[in-house]
């Protein structure tokens, strides 16, 4: 049986998600953003059906995707309302909502799934935490929610009480790895390379390095031992860091993503 899934939002993850799901024969996607020429033109590249307001795309779906603004939601959920019952679903992505305020601005009226995704997702590299604690969800629809977003990455259903972790570490992650990619590169120009050549190869270290923790039997503080020999160039470095307490200030960083997100969901 089709389904029809509704996305209010179509920036940069919501088109992800839906060009995630083009080509699935079981699904209907329908959109709606403020922004038409966008809208338009993904429509055109993915076949989805533009709806011309909130509550029009709210009538006609069975799952609803809210992807907008943490600060925009409630007044989209207030919005979409009247349209909504127990036969549908909200499968939110706005960061901090917690489902308790997104079934509030809802009037109680549908299941709510959080979502938490990460920027990865738009080249179909992400990790995603699902919380499907809601008791009102359906089996359908916890096994849907279960699969929407495996064509982008990896899913894994957590409590909504592991949200801010995720978030702090997941959902904040690219930024931290993009800091330090940053770092590499403008050590790399300060030593002479040029600019282009050590942007590629700090991307492709990267990567290496990452395919090779994923595919080794080694844990990854084996594969640093592995790299550090004695009285050698690499333990210089890294009793540098240690002695600047780099780790600890990485820690450190977490948490203060994660409890920012602990704040964000008190409001």
């Amino acid at each position: 049986m089709t389904k029809n899934v509704g996305f209010i939002g179509t920036g940069n993850m919501g088109a992800a998600i839906i060009k995630g799901m083009a080509g699935d024969d079981n699904l209907n996607v329908l959109g709606f953003d403020l922004n038409k020429t966008a809208l338009g033109l993904l429509a055109e590249e993915t076949g989805l059906t533009k709806m011309d307001t909130a509550r029009d795309l709210a009538k006609e779906s069975d799952y609803i995707v809210l992807c907008v603004k943490p600060q925009h939601a409630a007044t989209v959920l207030e919005e979409i309302a009247p349209e909504l019952d127990e036969s549908k679903c909200i499968v939110s992505i706005a960061a901090g909502l917690t489902v308790s305020s997104l079934k509030d601005s809802s009037e109680n009226r549908c299941p709510i799934v959080r979502v938490m995704p990460n920027t990865p997702a738009l080249v179909n590299a992400g990790v995603f935490a699902v919380c499907l604690d809601d008791t009102h969800i359906s089996e359908e629809q916890n096994s849907f929610a279960r699969e929407m977003f495996k064509p982008l990455g990896d899913v894994y259903i957590l409590a909504e009480s592991q949200f801010d972790t995720f978030t702090g570490v997941i959902g904040s992650g690219p930024a931290y790895v993009f800091y330090f990619m940053e770092a590499m590169i403008e050590s790399a120009v300060s030593l002479g390379l040029p600019r282009e050549p050590a942007t590629k190869m700090v991307e492709k270290l990267f990567e290496g390095s990452t395919k090779l923790a994923q595919e080794s039997d080694f844990h990854v503080s084996e594969l640093r031992e592995m790299v550090t020999s004695p009285g050698g160039t690499t333990v210089q470095a890294l009793v540098h860091l240690d002695r600047t307490a780099t780790r600890a200030n990485i820690i450190d960083a977490v948490r203060e993503s994660y409890e920012r997100s602990v704040e964000l969901g008190q409001k």
